[in-house]
């Protein structure tokens, strides 16, 4: 039975801070979000390409501070594009990682981490 990707569940405690760092900076779309009411934590996906994240508020989902590789064709060309945003909260560089991956580390408001990174022989 074979396996297929899993989805990280990151916790979130801002939805405008969330809402700015994913789909305004990295430049992920909002796919769809859930609350039980009005005065209830949010609950949304949000997804860029193939990566599809879950963004929580709720308490019991998940700790603040987890970690994210997330591979990319491109990871210079998204470097560029994020530098190019201007975003007042993160300006992230590129360097290389011993194994020969080329990677771009941004943490958004919350304390998780992304890595983006693209192979060896990619670009």
């Amino acid at each position: 039975m074979p396996l297929q990707a899993a989805t990280p569940i990151l916790r979130i405690f801002d939805e405008a801070k969330a809402r700015e760092f994913y789909l305004d900076f990295l430049g992920f779309r909002l796919d769809w979000q859930h609350r039980f009411d009005d005065h209830a934590p949010l609950y949304m996906q949000v997804s860029k390409d193939a990566c599809v994240l879950h963004l929580s508020e709720h308490h019991g989902d998940c700790c603040p501070g987890a970690a994210l590789r997330i591979a990319t064709g491109d990871v210079a060309a998204y470097q560029q594009r994020l530098a190019a945003a201007n975003y007042r909260h993160a300006r992230p560089g590129l360097e290389e990682a011993p194994w020969g991956s080329m990677e771009m580390r941004v943490t958004d408001p919350f304390g998780n981490r992304l890595t983006f990174f693209s192979e060896k022989g990619t670009p």
